[in-house]
């Protein structure tokens, strides 16, 4: 519950501190004293948003703070926790805080560390729910709306199992998906992987053929240099009277004729004699080498086409040629090593079957038993309608098809308020005092089996008075009994009903503000609510009434 609200240089507001009770807390005053602007306070310190406008005149900047007490808010706990947020000295006190500056910038804090409105609004959206005129409510969303169906008359039991089933369910069925995309990419694989390595098998290359094949071919590319350097060495070695062997040949003749007995003679004609034998060997080798120099024009054709087919495959396989040989391998062992065994995916495929089965089962199960509870809950709910002043109106749930966690079904809210309109989403209801007398019966009856959030309410008793009136503060005295309700009226007889009644006025100076009215205060702000200005003995005597009839039913409420 909202315990305490303290608001500073907020538009007409210097200063306020509001300490709020258990219950029913009803707030009047005079039009133009600044209700909305409590409501509005109230509002930026839950996270809606703000601008400079919001800065009282002459200040630097507004600061809207508030204390929640979570005690009955176990979720709201553990949210605090996760984000280590919580308050070491009171766990389950909630310190919120909104400063926002002139220049329009905002800041947030939770228990003193800051924090951004997002999460402001996550931990805030299920504690604290306003209902203004034209504000939006939680019951216009369809997943709030079959949540209250839901706690109202269906066991949370089966929609325990409904919810397991579905998440078991889609996750097999994302297994079988994975599974089969796995299988599915091996397959594809496979065949490629297959294909490459018959290409690999055409091919035939062998470990260090291409480096052997492409040598050749260099050389056989510069065939005619060779030729031409071979032609000219051998010139060289050639039988004119220039040659080197026949000025050799003639070296050793002379020295042949040369009869002398010194060694290093017999050394020089031994050396002339072995270079003779080594030139004329020299020059059948190279005339040896000269003569194969010129390829067969055949074999040629087959290198090259050779050549040809290899570089191909490598940039094919955007390989070197020399690794055509390793990648061969390679792949070889990736083809024996990929898997295709379907068993896993047929077991899989059966227990999604299987996991489904159960839980259209038991979700059929979950839309029968909703099916039940919301004949009682819309006729429930219309009768609280028709009692809040709508003679005609009755709330109508209407189910669609949607397989999802919470079963087979959306739901939808819809309100019928006049017999010659067919019934409509609580959005499109055109008044927003009856907008929030609907969303008021719906949550009176919700508030049976549920535990709401704190009820902030605008103005609710708009359109609606005398007998009507005193009925819709009898429904929020009854919906008080379960959760905290905050109601801003002009109506006397919804604010006799308060258990707390606040009054906001304004001071000389036009500041607005507000106090919680003492018993003789109280009949003297009854007593204006039901004369105006002129307040007199009769309309205190009334407002005296209206609260002791309040008193002496306070059991029923």
């Amino acid at each position: 519950m909202l315990r305490h609200l303290s608001v500073h240089n907020y538009a007409l507001v210097k200063t306020l501190d509001i300490e709020f009770s258990a219950g029913l807390s009803v707030i009047t005053g005079e039009s133009g004293a600044g209700k909305s602007i409590l409501l509005g306070a109230l509002g930026l310190v839950l996270g809606e948003r703000a601008d400079s406008k919001a800065v009282r005149y002459g200040a630097n900047k507004t600061e809207v703070s508030a204390e929640l007490d979570l005690s009955d808010k176990p979720q709201a706990v553990k949210f605090l926790s996760s984000r280590d947020l919580t308050d070491p000295d009171e766990p389950a006190r909630c310190l919120l805080r909104r400063v926002i500056t002139a220049d329009g910038r905002s800041r947030a804090f939770i228990n003193g560390s800051v924090i951004n409105l997002k999460d402001l609004k996550v931990l805030t959206n299920s504690l604290i729910n306003i209902h203004g005129q034209d504000q939006h409510m939680d019951l216009l969303q369809k997943e709030v709306q079959l949540s209250l169906l839901d706690e109202y008359g269906v066991d949370p039991k089966l929609n325990k199992k409904v919810r397991a089933l579905y998440q078991q369910w889609q996750s097999c069925k994302k297994r079988c998906s994975d599974l089969r995309q796995t299988l599915n990419a091996n397959k594809d694989r496979q065949a490629l992987i297959s294909y490459q390595v018959e290409e690999l098998n055409v091919l035939g290359i062998n470990p260090g053929e291409y480096e052997e094949i492409d040598a050749q071919h260099r050389r056989f590319a510069k065939v005619h240099d060779l030729q031409h350097e071979m032609g000219a060495l051998l010139t060289l070695l050639s039988d004119d009277s220039h040659s080197i062997l026949d000025q050799l040949r003639k070296l050793n003749i002379g020295l042949n004729d040369v009869d002398d007995p010194d060694v290093r003679l017999d050394s020089a004609k031994d050396l002339a004699r072995n270079a003779l034998t080594f030139l004329d060997e020299a020059q059948g080798e190279l005339s040896a080498y000269t003569e194969q120099l010129m390829p067969d024009p055949e074999q040629l054709a087959i290198l090259e086409k050779r050549l040809v087919t290899i570089s191909d495959l490598s940039r094919k396989h955007r390989v070197r040629p020399e690794k055509l040989v390793d990648l061969h391998a390679s792949l070889i062992t990736e083809l024996q090593n990929i898997s295709i065994n379907e068993d896993d995916l047929i077991r899989l495929t059966q227990a999604e079957t299987d996991t489904k089965k159960q839980f259209i089962k038991q979700a059929t199960s979950l839309r029968k038993t909703r099916k039940q509870a919301s004949k009682g809950f819309s006729s429930a709910v219309s009768t609280h309608i028709q009692h809040l002043g709508m003679v005609e109106g009755a709330l109508e749930i209407t189910f669609h098809e949607q397989i999802s966690e919470t079963g087979l079904d959306a739901i939808e809210f819809k309100v019928k308020t006049n017999p010659k309109y067919p019934a409509a989403t609580l959005a499109r209801i055109a008044s927003g005092g009856e907008r929030t007398r609907i969303g008021l019966a719906i949550q009176v009856v919700a508030a049976e089996k549920t535990q709401l959030p704190t009820l902030v309410l605008d103005e609710a008793d708009v359109g609606v008075g005398g007998k009507t009136s005193d009925i819709l503060g009898r429904l929020l005295r009854d919906l008080a009994k379960n959760t905290q309700v905050l109601c801003v009226t002009h109506a006397p007889q919804v604010a006799a009903l308060g258990h707390q009644h606040l009054v906001v006025t304004k001071t000389a100076s036009q500041d607005s503000t507000i106090s919680t009215l003492s018993p003789s205060a109280r009949v003297e702000e009854l007593a204006r609510m039901l004369g105006g200005k002129d307040i007199t003995a009769k309309t205190r005597q009334y407002a005296e009434e209206l609260i002791s009839m309040k008193e002496t039913s306070n059991e029923t409420a």
